[in-house]
């Protein structure tokens, strides 16, 4: 029979020492990187490293970066932590111009605001200047303009409410292709035909029709204008039927 190898514990002893001593040391590593881990928390939090230091403002157009600041109440080197997000959101969102909000903070000491304005959809015409009309139907008058941008159509003598409501609405319902040919709309209202409006494109061309199911009606527009000759200039009359005027000398 084999002779098993006896070994005593006092063989083992080194070895067991050595790896209670490696367990220990990284113990008190961990605890040590722990401890200074919390100190550097406190020292972030309790010094002027936590205070804001940048302020960035996403998705504006209408709307100044500085006056969204104003309006929010941030300023800079206030502590990052204390600044209240539902506070500030709500205050933003009782701008006319602003549907929603939403508050970031961004470590070490940066805050972004993330804004959604409502669409844009046209300015109307005024004796004191242009004022943006947005698709929930209101127009911005403290965002008075000398000069339009040319990004949207701009509203002549909509001196009713109602009916610059559903020319509102009909413009929003445009595609953007439509809505790029469009320069300016006119309310031309008669006896027969409230409704009635004229509408001036980019391209010299005018469309007489209706505020009545307006954006359904111009989405014709370019089959219609494919058929006409580039150099002749007119009135297209989208209505009940369709045809083209050529202009007069």
């Amino acid at each position: 029979m084999e002779k098993k190898k006896v070994v005593s514990i006092e063989d083992h002893l080194p070895k067991l020492k050595q790896a209670r001593k490696k367990k220990t040391n990284r113990r008190l590593i961990f605890y040590i990187f722990i401890f200074f881990l919390l100190i550097s928390v406190i020292v972030y939090l309790q010094s002027s490293l936590s205070d804001v230091q940048t302020i960035s403002i996403k998705g504006n157009d209408l709307l100044d970066k500085e006056e969204i600041i104003e309006q929010s109440g941030l300023e800079l080197n206030s502590n990052i932590w204390a600044i209240q997000k539902n506070r500030i959101k709500k205050t933003l969102e009782k701008n006319p111009i602003i549907d929603t909000v939403k508050v970031e903070r961004k470590l070490p000491w940066t805050v972004i605001i993330n804004i959604k304005e409502f669409e844009h959809v046209g300015y109307v015409k005024t004796k004191k200047g242009y004022y943006p009309v947005l698709d929930n139907e209101k127009v911005v008058k403290q965002k008075k303009n000398a000069h339009v941008r040319g990004d949207a159509p701009i509203l002549h003598q909509f001196t009713d409410e109602k009916y610059l409501s559903s020319m509102v609405h009909e413009l929003d319902a445009l595609s953007d292709t439509i809505t790029s040919l469009i320069s300016e709309i006119y309310w031309e209202p008669s006896k027969k035909n409230k409704h009635k409006i004229s509408v001036y494109m980019n391209d010299g061309q005018i469309v007489s029709s209706t505020i009545r199911d307006f954006a359904t009606k111009m989405e014709m527009y370019p089959s219609i204008v494919s058929q006409i000759d580039p150099d002749k200039k007119g009135i297209i009359h989208i209505g009940v039927g369709t045809y083209f005027e050529e202009f007069k000398e």
